[in-house]
This record gives structure tokens, C-alpha cells and sequence, in this order.
């Protein structure tokens, strides 16, 4: 153990000490003729000797990469204990001469023992939360594959024998639909309804060309796993089809169960818990260990992002009640997976600033899951992107998402990118690549001549084309070039009078 983790260590318990010293000293639990002063130094006392027994005992310097979490708890109640037998039996008379009680003197090992069970407690949690012990899945690489069976028909004995196991899990519409479009019918097409995905490893290498997956993915263990393992199995172009309850489903369904306006506070506390708190860091492994993964809220974004992540590309969707099946072909090799993808409500985005350099801007998320692998199909759905470097009716965004772009909430985060230096007040937008390069050269020349800003002249002047946006940084970044401070002065204020008196919003 190095000097620097065990002079940290003692420190951790010196401040401890004082934070327990200043709550015991306000709760006053002794007679209250004893002055401050005289708790101060019993304090001090007491933490030189709990300090020593804790260098004596080896604490300090004692490796707690391997310690369990009850080896920990024992190594800081042993100092405890034999403090409070050295204040309990030799130092009773010296608490009398200052007129306390052995109750003192127990509340402050009592109070410093609680706080650091706390804190050992927190970071073994802390180190339990961390610890993904799901390795990222390896995508083996494989060659141009065709479908091996033969297209033959089933019999009719074989044909009702799916019929009746379809009708076990889902309805008839259900069953008429995926015998009219996955063809049920035909012995290239392999059905599967288990919300384990090990038995899809079960499954021969490019035997069928469709597999139908009946499992609702909201229930199902480990969804990106599950969709490279049967992409792994499908040939090319090979089809998959899986179904989902959509978050929208049962947020309506909760909506119209209860009245206003008890319905938005049930399903407020519904969301946080099968949305949010999945997507934090701190509870994220505590929520699936718990749940295995079951009753998910699952949105269109997510399942579409998911299934492109693992390499498919998306054919048709077909609402059937409060199901949806989604159609995908193999298209390619999975991405490479990362061990486990947390969407937090904070993100970074890479962005374009003075110089050419790429630096990452804080932001709320304000999309769901695994939007940011169907971005070029919602542009190309959409007829590409803004000036605003968005796309128009962007279906990736959230509800709550739309109100903080609305309102610019989404962009507060950016101030941590101010305090650091990398935008000033005013000035361009910092961009993403992919909007820099449809800036003309030589705007791209004058842009990384200058820092971006957090208040771009986009909102003075109102853009509506992309050739009106180019004209309008153009203008900023010559006078700036010119007159740094006075430009951005006067940009600052005419911003100002734009956002109030024309109810400028962010896209």
C-alpha cells in the first residue's frame, strides 16, 4: 500500500471524526454546564486514540481490493470495541474531572462507528454497481451464408401442431397474420417462444430463413444478446421477426384506468421506476438482478435501435392490439458490442470547435435508447436534417424530451463546458461532423478561427434555410474576427430582446 492511499485513508477518518464531534456537540447529549471547548479536546482525544489503534491494527495499510464486505465491517468495529473498553473502564474518572458522563463518551464512538459502516457500506455498493459481470459478446465473423433448407411445405398435421402452439401463446389474428406474411407454413421458417435466448443457440447455422420470435421482448433476458445470436444464425437477408408492448400502450392504459388527476401521478412514479431508474448508473444492476429483466417499458425508438445495433435493418412494423410485430432483415455484422450500454440522463456529444479539435459537449438526453443508430433513418425518413441539425417530426425524441428542447432545459449542461473553456457566452453552434461538412469550405475556415458559444446569432435572425444559416454565421464571424468584445456585446443583447419578445424556442 503507497503512502498516498494510506494518508488518504487517514484522513477519511479524521473528517468522520469532526463530522461526528460537530453532530454530537449540537445534540449537547451531556449535562450542559460542560463547555464546547471540553468536547472539543475528548474529541481530539478519542480520535488520536481511535487513529492509533487503527495504524497498530494494520487498517491503513491493509488491501481492500478483495475484502468482502464483512471483513471491512470487522476491521472498523475491532478499533471501536477496544476503545470503548479503554474509555469505559481507565478514562471514566478523567470524564468526570470535566464533568461528563460515559454517555458521551459511547454517543461518540457509537456516532463514528455508524458513519463509517455507511461509508463502508456505500463503497462496497458502490463497487457491486460498477461491476458488470457480463463480459461484451463477441461477434465472430462469417462469410456470404445462404439459407440451407429447402423451401418445402409442412404437412397439415405439422401446420396445426404450430397452429395450436401459436394460439397457446397469442391470439388467431395473431396466428392468421404471421402464417399470411412470416409464412408459418413453410419449413424454411422456425418459431421460437422462450424468454431465454440460449435456446436459440440450439437452432442449426443458416438452416431456416425466417425465424419468429414470440417472446414479448419485454420479458425477454438480455435483448441485444438474443438479436446477435440469431443474427449469427440467420443467412443473409435472413428474416426475424419479434413483438413488443409499447411504453405508449401502457401509458395510456394507466392514464385512462385512474382519474385526474391521480392517473399522471401513478404513471409519473411508473415511468420513473421502469425507465429511469434502470438507466442509472447507481441502481441500474440492482434493478435487472431484481427483475431479470422483465416488464420492461420498451419504446419504438429503442427496439428499432436495438435491432439495427445488432445488425438488422427494419422492414415492416405491424400493430396487432397492444402488440407490435416488427419485420427485420439481416442486413450485416452486429456492431461491436460493448459490455453494457447505460443511457443516463446526462450525455457527451462530439463536437467541432476552434482549430479543428473535437471536444465533448454535456447535455440532457432527450431521446430514447439507441436512437443514435437509426439517425440516418429518421433523416432519410424525413428528408434529412434541419439547420438545426435535427430532423423535422423526429419520432426518436421523448415527450419530456420535447418540452426541455422546447424550453432549452436539454442545454444546461453546456454551462460545465463553459466553466472549462471550450464555448464562450456567444457565437456559433458547436456542430457534429456531420453538419460541418455541409458548410461551405471557406465557412468552415472562418468557423474554427473562433470558440462557439452558448447564444448563437441563430436566434436573432432566424434562419430558415440552410443557405440563410451560412449568411447568418458568415456575418457573425466577420465581425467578430473584427471586433471580438463589441460584436459579442451587442449579440448578447439583441438575443436577449429576440427570446422575449418574439418567443424564440429551441427545436
Amino acid at each position: 500500500m503507497d503512502a498516498k492511499s494510506v494518508f488518504s485513508r487517514i484522513w477519511t477518518d479524521v473528517l468522520i471524526w469532526a463530522i461526528s464531534g460537530l453532530l454530537c456537540i449540537l445534540w449537547r447529549v451531556a449535562a450542559d454546564k460542560a463547555a464546547i471547548l471540553v468536547y472539543v479536546w475528548l474529541f481530539a482525544a478519542m480520535m488520536g486514540l481511535w487513529l492509533l489503534l487503527g495504524l497498530i491494527t494494520g487498517k491503513y495499510h491493509r488491501s481492500y481490493k478483495t475484502m468482502w464486505l464483512w471483513q471491512e465491517m470487522l476491521g472498523m468495529l475491532v478499533p471501536a470495541l477496544v476503545e470503548f473498553a479503554i474509555i469505559f473502564w481507565p478514562a471514566r474518572q478523567l470524564l468526570a474531572l470535566f464533568n461528563l458522563s460515559l454517555v458521551v463518551a459511547i454517543w461518540m464512538i457509537a456516532i463514528v462507528a455508524a458513519i463509517c459502516a455507511l461509508v463502508i457500506v456505500g463503497k462496497h455498493y458502490w463497487k457491486y454497481a460498477q461491476n458488470m459481470d457480463v463480459p461484451a459478446m463477441e461477434i465472430e465473423k462469417r462469410s456470404k451464408a445462404k439459407v440451407l433448407r429447402r423451401n418445402e411445405p409442412r404437412s397439415e398435421q405439422s401446420v396445426e401442431a404450430i397452429h395450436q402452439s401459436v394460439l397457446s401463446i397469442t391470439t388467431e389474428e395473431d396466428y392468421q397474420m404471421l402464417l399470411d406474411k412470416a409464412h408459418l407454413d413453410s419449413r424454411q421458417t422456425k418459431i421460437v417462444a422462450n424468454r431465454d435466448r440460449f435456446s436459440f443457440l440450439q437452432i442449426p447455422d443458416y438452416q431456416y430463413k425466417t425465424l419468429v420470435d414470440l417472446t414479448l421482448l419485454n420479458d425477454a433476458k438480455g435483448i441485444n444478446r438474443r438479436f446477435c445470436i440469431v443474427n449469427q444464425k440467420l443467412p443473409d437477408d435472413g428474416i426475424y421477426v419479434c413483438c413488443y408492448r409499447p411504453q405508449e400502450y401502457m401509458k395510456q392504459k394507466l392514464l385512462n384506468k385512474y382519474p385526474k388527476p391521480l392517473n399522471w401521478i401513478v404513471y409519473t412514479l411508473y415511468f420513473w421506476q421502469k425507465r429511469v431508474v434502470p438507466r442509472l448508473a447507481l441502481s441500474s444492476r440492482l434493478y435487472y438482478d431484481l427483475t431479470k429483466g422483465r416488464k420492461r417499458m420498451l419504446s419504438k425508438t429503442e427496439v428499432f435501435g436495438r435491432l439495427y445495433y445488432c445488425g438488422f435493418e427494419v422492414d415492416e412494423v405491424v400493430p396487432m392490439g397492444h402488440i407490435e410485430y416488427v419485420f427485420a432483415h439481416r442486413k450485416m455484422q452486429p456492431y461491436p458490442q460493448e459490455q453494457i450500454k447505460i443511457y443516463g440522463p446526462l450525455i457527451k456529444l462530439p463536437r467541432i470547435c476552434k482549430n479543428g479539435e473535437i471536444r465533448f459537449f454535456y447535455k440532457f438526453r432527450t431521446m430514447h435508447p439507441y436512437a443514435e443508430y437509426i439517425q440516418d433513418v429518421v433523416f432519410d425518413q424525413q428528408g434529412g436534417m434541419n439547420i438545426a441539425d435535427k430532423a423535422d417530426g423526429d419520432w426518436r425524441i421523448s415527450s419530456w424530451g420535447r418540452v426541455m428542447r422546447r424550453y432549452w432545459l436539454d442545454e444546461l449542461p453546456m454551462l460545465i463546458n463553459w466553466f472549462k473553456g471550450d464555448v464562450k457566452l456567444v457565437g456559433v453552434r458547436p456542430l457534429s461532423q456531420a453538419m460541418f461538412n455541409k458548410y461551405p469550405k471557406a465557412l468552415q475556415e472562418k468557423r474554427i478561427k473562433a470558440r462557439p458559444g452558448l447564444i448563437p446569432p441563430f436566434y436573432i435572425d432566424h434562419p430558415n434555410t440552410f443557405e440563410e444559416l451560412f449568411a447568418s454565421e458568415d456575418k457573425y464571424l466577420d465581425a467578430y474576427l473584427k471586433h471580438p468584445i463589441r460584436t459579442d456585446f451587442a449579440y448578447f443583447f439583441r438575443t436577449v430582446h429576440s427570446i422575449l419578445f418574439t418567443k424564440m424556442h429551441s427545436a
